[in-house]
């Protein structure tokens, strides 16, 4: 009982320092680390968006219009009034293409084409063949709904559901303005594994052991297959474990390595 209450002062007294460090106009950020959330069922994602403002944490969401537990999809109407909160509150976006589109395989040819799978819309689960400019189109749809849903123009880049690219793929979106977003190893926070084999607690401590400054941290707005959701549990004692290192949060338009992109892509 004694630890559970020390664990809720640590809480209420790193959200008092976020907060008094936002009214003072501190911004120095010496050992950043970049937490970015992909789009999921939505479940959870009010409790998510109260844990990052209670604690002054910004993120960049990757958005795709994904199916959702309550609603009519991660980008469809009912949710625009909590995307556009989250903007509000000083949160970045960027594409997570409009239906969540895996890229599969790189085909032989000029122009190149691929072998891509929407997990999402109307062709859900259907392979076929795309080129550039379907891909690009895609890109385009997501930041172009998260711009007219937010008032805040996304930032120009993307990130590839699962992950999952190809260089050609690469330079195919880079042709269109878009740079691709990975992760860190140490960044894979977990919550796509099953819980059976891989608790909170346990990926909780694996992140706050292995998270260097510079990661780039990922995960999502809620996981259809994950018994024992990861998120908001282990959002706040996480964000407050990393910062007791001395770690603290920036959104991806303060990441050197896209900093310049950013800048001379602004679309």
């Amino acid at each position: 009982m004694r630890a559970r209450t020390l664990a809720t002062t640590a809480i209420v007294l790193v959200a008092v320092c976020a907060v008094s460090e936002r009214a003072s106009g501190q911004n120095a950020c010496e050992r950043p680390v970049y937490l970015t959330l992909d789009t999921g069922h939505m479940e959870v994602a009010p409790l998510m968006a109260e844990v990052l403002k209670r604690q002054g944490v910004n993120v960049t969401f990757f958005a795709a219009n994904e199916r959702t537990s309550t609603g009519d999809g991660t980008l469809g109407n009912d949710w625009a009034p909590w995307w556009k909160t989250r903007a509000a509150e000083g949160h970045d976006f960027a594409s997570h293409t409009y239906d969540h589109v895996y890229w599969r395989t790189d085909l032989l040819g000029d122009p190149v084409r691929f072998r891509m799978r929407p997990s999402a819309g109307a062709h859900d689960g259907q392979e076929s063949t795309w080129d550039s400019a379907q891909y690009c189109a895609q890109l385009d749809q997501a930041s172009q709904r998260l711009q007219a849903i937010t008032g805040k123009k996304p930032l120009p880049l993307f990130r590839a559901p699962g992950g999952k690219t190809s260089p050609k793929l690469l330079a195919a979106a880079k042709a269109c303005g878009y740079a691709h977003v990975g992760w860190a190893a140490a960044g894979f926070l977990g919550d796509e594994l099953p819980s059976e084999a891989f608790s909170n607690d346990a990926l909780l401590a694996k992140a706050l052991r292995n998270v260097r400054s510079g990661d780039i941290l990922m995960a999502h707005l809620g996981i259809w297959s994950r018994k024992d959701p990861w998120a908001p549990s282990v959002l706040e004692p996480l964000i407050v474990g990393l910062r007791a290192r001395g770690f603290c949060f920036q959104t991806l338009r303060e990441h050197p390595d896209y900093k310049t992109w950013i800048a001379t892509h602004d679309r």
